[in-house]
């Protein structure tokens, strides 16, 4: 059993996930290394195709069991290994401990049952000390359901996608789980949508006291709602600390892009800077630093892999600009 701090709900330890294709093992994750601490918001932050989402349903034993594989690395949750629990044990986590909104809600949810069906499942596979019914009663007028009987009986095509995410959302928390993973809970939505559905969230999480991994390509979000964040790419975590640090004074390259690359809606004359190229599928990483394709500022150390440093209290980065205090302050 392995030991973690009071405060710390989740440590993920060198954490690397691959996919198994004609014969061979291609690594989609490598060493992920990060920690989830009780009641906070955990900003999970990168391009599509960094690897994010598969990291989260690594953790939940969510891939195709045929066509994955755990590389190396624990996840330990209140002690216990994730990725080392039976099949059993792990259903038993699912939902009740640690739930997810998937970035589809569309697609996660069955297109042949009614909502009212789908709600009551989790019922059917976890013990629960009270009604079903008044539970999901209670969570969808929680969520902005004025009329939850009219919702139960819809199937998925007759509800808006702001709606379904709504649903998706009080699913996740029917048994009241300690780890909310949130897989971009505002893709498709319109702007206003976007805004009532995080803060929703935001608001639940306070008031359940719950531990939440957003997972997300926007740093505006970020900023907003996480308490810590840690930025991926290509596979690998390369910065990490407080969010709002973070994004005030970002110490990668590649972080330093993604601000970049955002629209300024401070009256600002600068426009966007988009990051040249895109990020490199897996198998096809580069030597060294993966961003070092990309990066402005690469030099002939970053064809080697960079360590992890902590220029400021709290703050890790794997980058070679680090510790070259002459090269810190380029841009």
């Amino acid at each position: 059993m392995r030991e973690t701090s009071s405060d710390v709900l989740l440590r993920v330890e060198n954490l690397s996930l691959g996919f198994r294709s004609n014969g061979r093992v291609t690594a989609v994750t490598e060493g992920v290394n990060f920690e989830i601490r009780r009641g906070e918001v955990f900003g999970l932050v990168g391009e599509s195709g960094c690897g994010k989402t598969v990291t989260c349903l690594g953790l939940l034993r969510l891939l195709p069991v045929a066509g994955s594989t755990v590389l190396s690395g624990h996840a330990w949750y209140q002690g216990r290994d994730l990725l080392k629990l039976s099949t059993e044990e792990m259903r038993g986590i699912r939902g009740s401990e640690i739930a997810m909104i998937f970035q589809e809600p569309s697609a996660a949810l069955n297109p042949l049952l009614t909502i009212r069906n789908q709600l009551l499942l989790p019922f059917k596979h976890h013990p629960y000390d009270g009604s079903p019914e008044k539970r999901i009663d209670d969570l969808l007028r929680r969520v902005g359901f004025s009329d939850p009987e009219r919702v139960l009986r819809s199937y998925p095509h007759e509800l808006s996608g702001g709606m379904l995410q709504r649903v998706m959302i009080a699913h996740a928390l029917l048994l009241g789980p300690k780890l909310l993973l949130a897989d971009e809970p505002t893709t498709a939505l319109d702007v206003t949508v976007q805004a009532q559905i995080l803060e929703l969230l935001a608001e639940l999480q306070r008031e359940m006291g719950m531990s939440v991994v957003m997972i997300t390509h926007n740093l505006n979000l970020v900023a907003q709602y996480a308490n810590r964040a840690a930025v991926m790419y290509a596979g690998r975590i390369i910065e990490e600390g407080n969010a709002t640090r973070l994004l005030e004074d970002p110490k990668h390259p590649y972080s330093r892009g993604l601000l970049d690359a955002l629209p300024k809606l401070d009256g600002a004359t600068h426009a966007p800077k988009p990051i040249p190229g895109s990020v490199p599928p897996a198998g096809h990483y580069p030597s060294g630093c993966r961003f070092r394709d990309r990066c402005p500022q690469a030099f002939d150390a970053c064809k080697t892999d960079p360590t992890w440093t902590e220029p400021q209290a709290g703050r890790h980065v794997a980058c070679h600009l680090y510790p070259h205090p002459s090269l810190m302050e380029v841009r």
